[in-house]
């Protein structure tokens, strides 16, 4: 889908979908120009290369997926690659590739699914808002600045899927409870490989002198790095809080084991004597006086009995019971 909004000081704000009008366009220096392009067909992304010239590598890094964050100078414009973030579904933390080329009064933004800040800067664009009428820098800010908002609500749902890990660790902690914690360390490591090199991005835009950057528009994107500086920070945090959540599951299955191999400790304490006095009575002597004793079996049941009761008294005054 193809998107074009362009905003003069004499005709104010204008959209169009068609590309052939991107040149003309383009020519007018009283014009800032944003295209979008969601979701592009190779005929459509041919624009890349024919309207505005882009080296073949940024076009080429634009259209396939790439992994990290990354940054490009190519001295008259830049090309940014930086990942937005979609809500957490089934615990699985996944991105959005968001590619975009900043030149002087354009701005090129291409990605593969509907992006919620690109869609408000448009609404603000046709709403006259302030971004565009001021630069395309300022303009590359406000999706900047929504994008990192949007990891806020991820991060409360990896605080809310902490909390319900710890306490099912310290309540009934099982099989699953230890796949839900990797799991979950597996999609803050994520977190962290993308939000730490975006931050490093947003620290290049505030202070490296881009020319494609004003000034004034520097500070703003400072402002973005501080939030992306608050999210590493947090996910680090996270990061710790999962690895404490795993040694307290460890620490708690082995308590449980201890209880249970104490138990079972007890129990074959107490039975030890018992085989004592029954291998002693099931030899197979000629003599053995008690053989013969009217009350013999009940006597023996009975001494049995005491010795149960007597070890388990001294197990409770050792406290091991």
């Amino acid at each position: 889908m193809i998107s074009i909004l362009v905003y003069s000081e004499e005709e104010g704000h204008r959209s169009f979908d068609r590309l052939d009008r991107l040149p003309s366009l383009l020519a007018d220096k009283r014009n800032w120009v944003w295209l979008d392009l969601e979701a592009a067909t190779p005929q459509e992304a041919e624009s890349l290369s024919r309207d505005f010239h882009f080296h073949p590598l940024a076009v080429e890094d634009c259209i396939s997926e790439t992994l990290l964050p990354k940054i490009d100078d190519y001295g008259d414009y830049i090309f940014l690659v930086l990942h937005g973030s979609r809500p957490i579904t089934d615990r699985t933390f996944a991105t959005a590739e968001m590619n975009f080329f900043l030149g002087p009064r354009y701005l090129v933004s291409y990605h593969d699914e509907p992006s919620r800040s690109i869609s408000r800067a448009k609404e603000r664009c046709l709403r006259t808002g302030p971004s565009i009428t001021r630069g395309v820098d300022f303009l590359l800010h406000e999706i900047l600045d929504g994008m990192v908002d949007n990891y806020f609500p991820v991060l409360d749902q990896f605080d809310s899927m902490i909390d319900r890990i710890e306490e099912e660790v310290f309540a009934r902690p099982d099989r699953e409870t230890l796949n839900k914690i990797f799991s979950l360390k597996k999609e803050i490591m994520h977190l962290r490989r993308v939000a730490s090199p975006q931050r490093e991005i947003l620290n290049r835009l505030s202070r490296d002198p881009f020319p494609v950057i004003s000034a004034k528009a520097a500070v703003y994107f400072r402002d973005v790095y501080d939030h992306l500086a608050r999210i590493t920070d947090l996910a680090e945090s996270y990061r710790d809080m999962v690895t404490s959540a795993l040694e307290a599951y460890l620490s708690v299955v082995s308590n449980r084991l201890n209880e249970i191999m104490k138990l079972l400790t007890v129990f074959t304490a107490t039975l030890m004597p018992l085989t004592v006095i029954t291998g002693i009575y099931g030899m197979n002597f000629v003599n053995i006086p008690e053989l013969h004793t009217q009350y013999g079996y009940f006597i023996i049941l009975a001494v049995m009995a005491m010795v149960s009761i007597g070890m388990l008294l001294f197990f409770r005054k050792k406290k091991w019971l």
